[in-house]
């Protein structure tokens, strides 16, 4: 039997029995409130199922970056040229200015580099030997590789998961390098999901539309001349893949036969998945879903997989970006966990600072609110140009990193420097009311003490103006902002005793109308709040203007926090630039856990970009080429 065959046949289906068990738990701890996790919960119980685990550590993690040469660059579909393949694998070992090395060491990864195919060959330190051929055929005239050469893809990526797997790793994180791959990527979605060469086909390294429009014409002419069978993985393998498309197939097969798991990053991984999934589909089992990217065919991939991720940030690069966000993620989740299965009878510390709210009513004029509109600071423009100069210039293609590429340049502007650093220091200001939530308090200190996160619990009272809850919010935003460039803002719920998301049901049907659009205009909507929200609302608005004032980035939290927000930004506009909307813009995952959670998360994306700024090497740096085609081909000049 063949180790491909071998393989195949050890792959079963994850733990669904034990998964269950741990949702009963988590709904027994949660009192019934277990779904104010959304999607994040569904994340945790599938990596329960993968482990075999009820309460698995967080995982070791491996990046493995799998390179190889593709005969279809020579048809002009990329705009880089074929030999950039040679110079970013390069780049991983040598210069390790690239993005994979920088999101792997976000994310507390190790870094393996394999070559299984390079065309153009060289003595790289460190460069794993996995190599088949010197690059694939070209796919627009017959098939790119062998059946043989196929089925040795796939077993040399098996056997790479076998020995990472003996090393001790347990989560791999795959990802890619190989000029043109994603035209590949493109024609084996449409092969397998049996789809059009326009449905399928993006702009892949941000190329022109002359270019985008030749790339469709050459994925319809691979799919026409190859004629790939959709039932037949290694057929569509063998047709129109790559020899890191069947690696990346290979290492999903290997570490899913040892029940461990696999999360996929963007097109072309999803596109390696589906070749997985032919081969054995229950392999699927132990795939986490990271993010929707910019290709097209990547949400058609992880439809096909009935995988549904968790982000959207509009990534577009290959490196395992967004799999180490998830990553990251995944650890906060299991944090949590761990702290939700030691309740009731073995609470953790929290080592939160109080803060109270006077008894007294402040005097507070129009000329304090006038005060803060009036003296707003403007980001640095120049700082966020010289930034975004940067970026550019870094060695990905132009734009891919998407949302991350805006934060970093947003928040150069709101700190005046250019290069900001990558560990800023973070509080979350969480507004309480006089009693709180104990449950929501473990869980607060589990998702903070993951984000790194310094804890104020700021207590609001009844009774008083709303004048009082907004000159409390205000100091509070004022002391904390001076020290934290990173401030994330929440709340918890009104009601100590309320279900999780009540206080954000509660302003939604209040304060929205049935599109989500704000209901009233900005000096009438709090008279419309419900009245127990109101010390809430006046707390957080106060919080927003002074931090803004003060140049923090302001992180958001949960639903409530997000339309106390809106209605701050309509009330005083200036603050717009300094506050991050993370969730549903960034992060999709119906959460209605109050109390920091989503906020936490937001840092880290935050902390990624910043990664992404301060790790990557320029282009001149790296000694790789520029683009030349698309916008990238004038903004990437050194």
């Amino acid at each position: 039997m063949s180790l491909l065959q071998a393989t195949i046949e050890a792959i079963t289906p994850a733990d669904g029995k034990l998964a269950a068990q741990a949702g009963k738990q988590l709904a027994a701890v949660m009192e019934g409130d277990e779904q104010a996790f959304g999607k994040f919960k569904d994340l945790l119980l599938r990596y329960i199922a993968i482990t075999g685990e009820l309460h698995p550590a967080s995982p070791d993690k491996c990046t493995v970056i799998c390179c190889a040469s593709h005969g279809v660059a020579a048809e002009g579909v990329s705009a880089y040229p074929e030999e950039t393949t040679l110079q970013m694998t390069k780049s991983y070992l040598i210069g390790q200015g690239a993005a994979a090395n920088a999101f792997a060491e976000f994310c507390s990864s190790e870094l393996f580099v394999a070559d299984f195919g390079i065309a153009a060959t060289e003595d790289i330190p460190g460069l794993l030997d996995c190599r088949i051929a010197a690059g694939t055929q070209n796919i627009a005239k017959g098939p790119a590789m062998t059946r043989e050469q196929a089925s040795e893809s796939l077993e040399k990526g098996i056997m790479l998961a076998e020995e990472l797997i003996s090393e001790g790793f347990d989560c791999l994180l795959p990802g890619e390098m190989g000029i043109a791959n994603t035209t590949v990527s493109a024609a084996i979605v449409a092969a397998v999901c049996q789809k059009a060469a326009p449905e399928v086909t993006g702009r892949g390294t941000n190329i022109s539309d002359e270019r985008l429009a030749k790339k469709i014409k050459i994925v319809a002419q691979a799919l026409a001349v190859n004629q790939p069978d959709p039932q037949d993985g290694l057929d569509v393998l063998t047709k129109v893949g790559g020899f890191e498309f069947g690696a990346i197939a290979g290492l999903i097969l290997g570490f899913a036969a040892h029940k461990k798991a696999i999360i996929l990053d963007g097109a072309n991984c999803a596109a390696a998945a589906l070749i997985a999934q032919s081969l054995a589909p229950a392999c699927v089992d132990y795939l986490l879903p990271s993010h929707s990217g910019g290709e097209k065919s990547h949400a058609i991939a992880l439809a096909k997989l009935g995988l549904t991720p968790v982000m959207d940030l509009d990534l577009k690069l290959g490196e395992a970006c967004g799999s180490s966000l998830l990553a990251r993620q995944l650890d906060t989740m299991l944090a949590v966990w761990d702290v939700a299965g030691h309740l009731p009878h073995d609470p953790v510390e929290t080592p939160f600072q109080q803060a109270y709210m006077p008894t007294f009513a402040p005097k507070i004029t129009n000329k304090t609110f006038d005060f803060y509109l009036s003296t707003m600071q403007d980001l640095d423009k120049p700082a966020m140009v010289n930034c975004q100069e940067r970026i550019d210039k870094l060695v990905k293609p132009l734009h891919s990193l998407g949302a991350l590429e805006q934060i970093a340049a947003e928040f150069a502007g709101i700190t005046g420097d250019e290069l900001p650093p990558y560990h800023s220091d973070k509080a979350l200001l969480c507004f309480t009311g006089k009693v709180s939530n104990p449950l929501q308090m473990q869980l607060c200190a589990a998702s903070s003490q993951s984000a790194q996160a310094d804890v104020t619990m700021a207590h609001v009272r009844d009774g008083l103006p709303l004048t009082a809850a907004f000159d409390f919010g205000r100091e509070q935003g004022e002391f904390l902002s001076l020290s934290y460039p990173l401030l994330g803002l929440a709340i918890t719920e009104t009601d100590e005793n309320a279900p999780f998301g009540s206080t954000a049901e509660l302003l939604r049907t209040a304060l929205l109308n049935p599109d989500g659009s704000l209901k009233y205009p900005a000096d009438e909507f709090l008279a419309h709040a419900p009245e127990s929200c109101q010390p809430f609302i006046g707390a957080m608005i106060g919080a927003i203007i002074a931090a803004a004032h003060n140049s923090a980035f302001i992180i958001l939290d949960d639903e409530a926090s997000e339309i106390i927000a809106r209605y701050t930004e309509l009330l005083c506009p200036t603050v717009r630039p300094y506050i991050l909307h993370v969730q549903p813009l960034l992060i999709k995952a119906d959460v209605t856990m109050p109390g920091g959670f989503i906020a936490g998360l937001g840092m880290d994306i935050i902390e990624a970009s910043l990664y992404m700024l301060n790790h990557m090497r320029t282009f001149a740096e790296s000694k790789v080429a520029i683009a030349s085609d698309g916008p990238g081909a004038e903004l990437q000049k050194s």
